[in-house]
């Protein structure tokens, strides 16, 4: 009977303590929840939509080269140039004709309708005389930095541009001193603006308001680099012809 109640006691006892650790589990379980509870609630981004990308007025065109793709905005701030081109490139004028003329670290010609059916090594640049000449735009803030579309034309008293022909300038970087120099020379006081943009991504300064600027690369210069360096004969023009197609971004 003593041996019995030693085990009876035994018995209770560890009951008690399992129901005693089954207490305090369940204790620490209601504090673990409290205290989650209390946790500020976390903030989901992932549905958080970026601010839209406001997109520089302009209409753009792409010009599809045998060395690539180059995309070119035309500046709403000359609408005649930008005009005639537009009409131009609707009605296919520009499709299978030549960069005629190149070269390095100064642009890259072309819009010769006589390109289109030229022999290999024929002298272009004098196609185009059929249609009518545009009055200048010229602009204080459009200069020829690197990669602008400007106007091509002869040596009309008035600067009237090409009706067709353009170029893009691929250019050269100048160091502020070489362009102070060049401003007395030419008797031009460069602003900060063009001192940047010459110094920092290049261009052709002599050009300025002689030729109207009318657009600039928004994708694809290096493909004008690329062009501007193939070889080429002695009328910098390329020994490989280099054709385009020009289109309308929708």
């Amino acid at each position: 009977m003593k041996k019995f109640g030693i085990v009876l006691f035994l018995v209770s006892l560890v009951s008690l303590l399992s129901v005693h650790t089954s207490y305090a589990q369940v204790k620490k379980n209601m504090v673990k929840k409290s205290a989650i509870a209390k946790r500020p609630p976390v903030k989901k981004t992932g549905g958080i939509k970026p601010p839209p990308v406001k997109k520089i007025p302009g209409t753009r065109v792409k010009m599809i080269t045998d060395s690539g793709v180059i995309v070119i905005r035309l500046y709403d701030s000359t609408p005649l140039h930008r005009d005639n081109f537009v009409k131009l490139v609707e009605q296919g004028f520009y499709d299978s004709l030549l960069f005629h003329r190149l070269i390095p670290e100064f642009m890259i010609q072309g819009g010769d309708p006589l390109s289109k059916y030229a022999q290999q090594g024929e002298m272009l640049g004098n196609g185009g005389d059929e249609l009518s000449k545009i009055k200048p735009e010229f602009k204080p803030s459009l200069f020829h930095k690197r990669g602008v579309l400007a106007a091509a034309r002869d040596n009309n008293p008035e600067k009237t541009s090409s009706g067709c022909q353009f170029y893009i300038v691929t250019g050269k970087k100048y160091t502020v001193t070489e362009l102070i120099n060049m401003g007395a020379q030419m008797n031009r006081t460069f602003t900060a603006a063009e001192k940047k943009a010459y110094s920092t991504i290049g261009g052709v300064p002599w050009l300025d308001q002689g030729y109207t600027v009318f657009g600039e690369v928004e994708k694809g210069i290096e493909v004008a680099d690329k062009i501007s360096n193939v070889p080429r004969d002695e009328n910098n023009r390329p020994l490989t012809d280099i054709r385009m197609k020009v289109e309308i971004v929708k």
